[in-house]
């Protein structure tokens, strides 16, 4: 099973790299995806079933803007469809039914203006309490997406984000897969029950430093469950 991410920086619908982003993910035929600062006129095809956070109404978005959208090959789980999000422009949970079990899907961008100031903080507070939520109410869950926050080192974080981060994934027994890449602020946190011990494979791309080549402002990072 493939899960990935990737903040896509605004494509543009005619935009010289919009076309080389959808091959791009083509080609990678992830089973589940979240994109971030995307654009609904992304398509990837018809195995996918599409979820977006809801329209932007701020006047500096243009038409079909979204935060998050979740790009799925499984079918919506049967009894339980879909989480409240704190932000339904700003975070988006389905759940799926996969081949390893039901799993909810939290698609997020944590902190629009960055990490910085009393937005990310409230923001923070509000999806540390989505977490509780959905803890309590399903036995499996991920958070993917732009958490505005590196793990491994002094790239881009802030000490309270981190160290916040870092202790409700330990109260939920949840593992950030994506925690160990340099220079990353995308990540993959999965439940340790989904993961239940399988093996797992990471990888990312967009790790070029020239602006002139890089499709977007952000890595993008998949892992690979084994069965």
């Amino acid at each position: 099973m493939k899960i990935a991410t990737w903040n896509l920086e605004r494509p543009a619908k005619r935009g010289r790299k919009t076309n080389d982003i959808i091959a791009f993910l083509k080609e990678l035929n992830a089973d589940i995806l979240v994109l971030t600062e995307t654009n609904e006129f992304i398509d990837l095809g018809s195995d996918y079933n599409v979820y977006h956070s809801s329209i932007l109404t701020e006047k500096m978005y243009k038409l079909g803007e979204r935060r998050v959208s979740i790009f799925s090959k499984f079918p919506l789980a049967t009894k339980i469809k879909s989480f409240q999000t704190f932000d339904a422009e700003t975070a988006i949970c389905i759940n799926l039914k996969t081949p390893l079990g039901e799993l909810a899907v939290y698609g997020t961008v944590l902190g629009v203006l960055g990490n910085k100031g009393q937005q990310f903080k409230s923001d923070l507070e509000k999806q540390l309490l989505d977490f509780e939520r959905l803890n309590d109410e399903v036995d499996s869950f991920c958070i993917i997406g732009d958490l505005n926050m590196s793990f491994l080192d002094n790239y881009y974080f802030t000490k309270e984000g981190r160290e916040k981060l870092n202790s409700s994934f330990i109260k939920h027994r949840m593992k950030n897969c994506t925690a160990e890449i340099k220079n990353n602020i995308d990540h993959i946190v999965v439940s340790e029950f989904f993961l239940d011990n399988r093996k797992f494979v990471i990888t990312y791309w967009n790790e070029t430093e020239n602006k002139q080549t890089r499709l977007s402002d952000h890595l993008g990072v998949m892992i690979e469950i084994f069965c």
